[in-house]
């Protein structure tokens, strides 16, 4: 029954308001919303992870805070297309999350936006300390916005 919250780009492009951006790690969770009329993504902030029972509220918390409509969530899809451990761990947070509330999600291949984030705040000459307190709601703002720019196209 959960897993029909997962929801297609169709269905997202029929949807209307914000959205919440998630670029799930190991150790954080980095949050990004977008406008209501879904232009810009902007980096929010990044939930230091501990367990399931305090990461999951924390995040539905941040969705009802920015009257977002669903959660885009980035999924860490391996270099050549193939789903590994990292990829299931995403689904396995997603499903638990809709245990608890059931939102719509969007699962976006996220390859390389850690990497790209990483790439600009560097070229930016960042200090190590300032990438690492953002790298993560950056990543999830990135992802966002590749989203917003496809529903657009």
């Amino acid at each position: 029954m959960a897993a029909m919250a997962l929801i297609t780009l169709s269905d997202l492009q029929q949807s209307e308001g914000a959205l919440l951006g998630l670029d799930p790690g190991t150790k954080t969770l980095g949050l990004a919303v977008s406008d209501t009329t879904r232009l810009i993504a902007s980096p929010l902030y990044t939930i230091r992870r501990t367990k399931f029972s305090d990461d999951g509220p924390a995040l539905l918390q941040a969705y009802k805070d920015k009257n977002a409509v669903a959660l885009v969530a980035g999924l860490p899809v391996n270099m050549d297309g193939s789903h590994g451990p990292r990829t299931q761990s995403v689904r396995d947070f997603c499903t638990n999350l809709l245990k608890i509330e059931d939102i719509p999600i969007f699962l976006w291949d996220e390859r390389l936006s850690t990497a790209a984030v990483e790439r600009t705040l560097l070229a930016g000459d960042v200090s190590r300390k300032k990438r690492a307190d953002n790298i993560d709601k950056m990543a999830a703002a990135y992802i966002l916005q590749g989203v917003l720019d496809r529903l657009r196209s």
